[in-house]
């Protein structure tokens, strides 16, 4: 197994950067006879950027208009006939759709890789959008019985297989466009989009919620999956027009050149084991802290053990969330100024500690408590492990295996734990009579095994650098 690229060796360092195994600069080089400054954006690369913004922006709405709709109606509609479990399963199924995100990853990643970044990111985009859609258009249990949670789960798994690359190929793309000395801020740029389409998708539950609890669970659920099928349309606009990336153009041709040509996804783990294994415990505690913030805690606000109305703990998350659309960038800034691998560290490391008042807020009864909790949670500690994730990650691989790789190590630790932290969380609850500690301390593991991830891949890469020299 070959060593590979140092993650920390671009961010704000012009002179020393990454190369794939053959001696390719992770950042491809502008062409000299271009008029171009490369410190900026190509007018192709701006595409890219909001091509991947808006696509991001539409993932994380779908995920998390389904997490709030498992906290408010997926439950009394699908579910109807449990008279016990049902918050159980209908964490389930929002789990569901990460099981399928591996391999999403790994089909449309090998697309990415073999075929291009543009048809992998309109393959994502559309089973993504349609499935979200189609939801929104499904028959209840009290219409079509045990056929509604049936259809429930098939469309969640088509929902699973797209997003599994979105994320994956917006981070690859913009961070392949993207000027060296600013690659940790225009990545950033995509990952502080996670929480807006939070934002956008708890504010129109919010909305429709207010309308009373018949109208909502007579048809207003439905109204924010249908239109995301606005967003949708824009975005498949938008990646119809996109070029591909100057460095993967150049990975390709000399992939071309070779004797031997194999799948890109046997080249990555027979390659590059060790830095998929990395980036998979590396985003561990992202994921966990993520999806407890913006999906169980809406379920367990609104729980007899708490007791707050929906419409005010919709309304913290919202509120809580949007500092994160504000700070990531912020977090990128750090990256390119101190490293991507220490200001992901220190986001696990403050996230561990933050995990106990976190969920002491959550418990609190108060939707000002909780909405500050969230709020500093998403401004301080996803703001860093965003922030410089998508730096981090790109710098793991090469650009002939880059899509594949970044997807396989996020959609797997999504499907492990992005997934069921909800019903890891609720099942934690219940066996420990309600210890929020208990759960707090889960969470806390979580971030902690990712900062020892991050530091131990840190010390390997140095040791193999020391012993080039």
């Amino acid at each position: 197994m070959t060593t590979p690229p140092n993650p920390n060796n671009h961010e704000g360092e012009a002179t020393s950067r990454p190369h794939t195994t053959t001696g390719t600069p992770l950042e491809s080089p502008i062409n000299n006879t271009e008029l171009h400054d490369p410190n900026k954006l190509t007018p192709a690369g701006r595409r890219a950027l909001f091509a991947a913004v808006l696509g991001t922006v539409i993932e994380w709405y779908d995920y998390a208009l389904y997490g709030a709709a498992a906290g408010v109606v997926i439950g009394p509609l699908f579910f109807k006939d449990f008279t016990t479990g049902q918050q159980l399963a209908t964490f389930a199924t929002f789990a569901v759709g990460f099981v399928a995100r591996p391999l999403g990853g790994l089909i449309i990643g090998h697309i990415g890789d073999a075929y291009g970044r543009r048809p992998a990111m309109m393959a994502s985009i559309l089973m993504m959008g349609l499935a979200t859609v189609a939801i929104g258009l499904l028959p209840t249990a009290a219409a079509v019985g045990i056929l509604a949670p049936i259809l429930l789960v098939l469309l969640r798994l088509i929902q699973g297989l797209g997003a599994g690359a979105e994320l994956a190929g917006a981070m690859t793309l913009v961070a392949e466009f993207a000027p060296p000395a600013k690659r940790g801020l225009l990545t950033s740029a995509v990952l502080s989009m996670p929480p807006l389409g939070i934002v956008i998708a708890t504010g129109a539950f919010l909305a429709v919620s207010s309308l009373g609890d018949a109208t909502l669970l007579g048809w207003a659920w439905r109204v924010p999956f249908l239109i995301s099928a606005v967003l949708f349309a824009l975005a498949v606009f938008i990646r119809r027009r996109l070029e591909e990336t100057p460095e993967y153009v150049e990975a390709m041709a000399k992939r071309m050149e070779a004797e031997k040509q194999r799948v890109p996804v046997v080249e990555l783990w027979r390659k590059h084991a060790r830095s998929v294994i990395t980036a998979f415990m590396a985003v561990t505690g992202h994921n966990c802290l993520n999806y407890a913030m913006a999906v169980f805690a809406i379920g367990f606000m609104v729980s007899p053990a708490v007791g707050l109305d929906r419409s005010s703990a919709l309304a913290a998350v919202t509120i809580g969330t949007l500092f994160g659309v504000v700070a990531t960038p912020v977090g990128g800034v750090l990256a390119d100024r101190f490293g991507s691998g220490k200001i992901l560290a220190t986001g696990c490391f403050v996230g561990a500690i933050y995990a106990f008042p976190f969920m002491k807020a959550l418990a609190s009864g108060s939707a000002v408590t909780a909405g500050i909790a969230i709020a500093f949670g998403y401004g301080v500690v996803i703001a860093m492990t965003s922030g410089a994730q998508g730096s981090y990650l790109a710098g793991l691989f090469p650009a002939a295996e880059r899509f594949s790789g970044i997807a396989l190590a996020r959609e797997a630790n999504g499907a492990v734990v992005a997934g069921f932290t909800p019903l890891m969380l609720t099942a934690i609850l219940r066996a420990t009579d309600g210890s929020i500690y208990a759960a707090a301390t889960a969470i806390a593991i979580c971030l902690i095994l990712s900062l020892i991830a991050i530091a131990i891949g840190t010390r390997s890469y140095a040791a193999t650098d020391v012993r080039a020299r």
